[in-house]
This record gives structure tokens, sequence and C-alpha cells, in this order.
């Protein structure tokens, strides 16, 4: 059994706010459990080549927008899920920050972090 607590593991900053990484690889559960806040007012263009993943909101609010410009509204209690490892924006809304928690398969690492100079989709 593995038994973790949001303030005593690794918080990565990803580029456009944080990810407490509850679970990964080393743990051999196959999948990654975060915790990640969106910093309000970002815009991060993302992709995920090496995993799929599935962001279900808790708090704040944004959207997720894929690549033809449709546009999907993320609030408490939706979830939405990068099932084709979909390149696609992430928009935290202007006035407080979004907060997900993404689960990834196959696991992270757990120290990966984006790359949002603007020159693609930041990947890993």
């Amino acid at each position: 059994m593995i038994i973790r607590d949001l303030d005593t593991v690794k918080t990565v900053d990803w580029g456009n706010g944080t990810s407490a990484r509850l679970l990964v690889a080393a743990d051999g559960l196959g999948y990654t459990v975060c915790d990640t806040v969106v910093t309000a007012g970002s815009k991060s263009k993302l992709q995920y080549r090496n995993h799929l993943e599935a962001c279900y909101c808790i708090g704040g609010s944004g959207e997720v927008q894929d690549m033809s410009g449709n546009s999907f509204p993320i609030t408490p209690g939706v979830l939405y899920a990068l099932n084709e490892h979909d390149e696609h924006w992430l928009i935290a809304g202007p006035d407080e920050d979004l907060h997900l928690i993404s689960v990834f398969t196959p696991a992270l690492r757990g120290d990966e972090v984006h790359n949002l100079d603007g020159s693609g989709a930041s990947a890993y």
C-alpha cells in the first residue's frame, strides 16, 4: 500500500503552474497521478507524445482547445482526456488558478517539465 501526503511529494514548476507528483514510475503502478495547478491567465500549448493524459477539474475554470479551434470549458466536475496524444491549448481562466487532478499512462519519471518557449507544443 502506498500512502502519500500532498505536502511531502515532489512538486515541479512545469512552466505555467505546478504539479505535485503523487505517484510516479518508480512506484511501479504503471501510471502517474498529479495534483496540478495551472496559473490564472496562462495559455500553454502542450502535447504528450509518449503518454496519454486525463484531467479532472476540482477548482477554478478554464478551457482546453484542440488544434482545429474547438474550445471546451473546464469547470469543477469536468474531465477531459487526451486519448490520441492530442496537441492542445490549456487555458486557465483570468481570475483564479485552474486546479486539476491529472493521470498519465505510462507513468512519468516525476521530474518532467514543459518548454513553453513558443517554438511549438511542449511535449514529453
